[in-house]
């Protein structure tokens, strides 16, 4: 067999956001203490100098593992919200959103990435604080810009949306996402409370006669 012929048998090798998918499989399988260059590279079929060249060390591929997670992730609420906004049934449209957001916050790859990214929160701070900011921080930013809009025009009765974004997300997810993280599983011992029961207290402090 001529090496062309060899060549051509191989798979190709993965760059780019391939290569990070697949760096971060190997984060997610062994953890980052377990994790080693020579495993990535040869799980993306490229050699290591390949791997360093794109990524000059092991911090420096976790974060960009991170990151990228992260802006796959990026306004995945908008479309969620946009419908809220443009909808004219507060406390019914809220139980939708938060549906979702307990769906989307409580699968198992985001609480996989949550898990690693907690688990090395000490070692690498900066990896942490990008994802919560990339993360966590826009989406309830989002969200108060959404509460911003249905308060202006009298569908909720707020003077912080910053702070009514956090504490209707912390109601919808606050318990399952505790349970879930310290259990160390995806499937909750007991069934997570209904998140009609989360809109209504919320609707206790923001909500106006008209979205009792």
């Amino acid at each position: 067999m001529t090496d062309t012929a060899r060549r051509r048998g191989r798979p190709p090798g993965r760059t780019g956001a391939d290569l990070l998918a697949t760096a971060r499989e190997v984060f997610l399988e062994h953890g980052y203490a377990g994790t080693t260059m020579d495993e990535v590279a040869a799980r993306a079929h490229i050699s290591k100098a390949s791997l360093y060249r794109a990524h000059p060390s092991k911090h420096a591929l976790f974060a960009a593992v991170v990151r990228a997670w992260a802006e796959a992730g990026r306004d995945a609420m908008r479309p969620h919200l946009e419908r809220l906004v443009a909808g004219d049934d507060v406390r019914a449209d809220l139980i939708v959103l938060a549906g979702i957001m307990r769906f989307g916050i409580l699968s198992r790859d985001v609480l996989n990435m949550r898990r690693l990214v907690t688990g090395e929160a000490e070692r690498h701070p900066d990896v942490a604080a990008g994802y919560l900011e990339a993360s966590w921080n826009r989406n309830i930013r989002a969200l108060a810009d959404a509460f911003r809009t249905l308060a202006d025009r009298g569908a909720l009765r707020l003077d912080d949306p910053l702070t009514a974004a956090d504490q209707f997300t912390w109601l919808v997810i606050g318990a399952p996402l505790n349970r879930r993280l310290l259990t160390g599983t995806d499937a909750p011992d007991t069934p997570d409370s209904p998140v009609e029961s989360a809109v209504d207290l919320f609707l206790a402090g923001y909500g106006t006669p008209a979205a009792p």
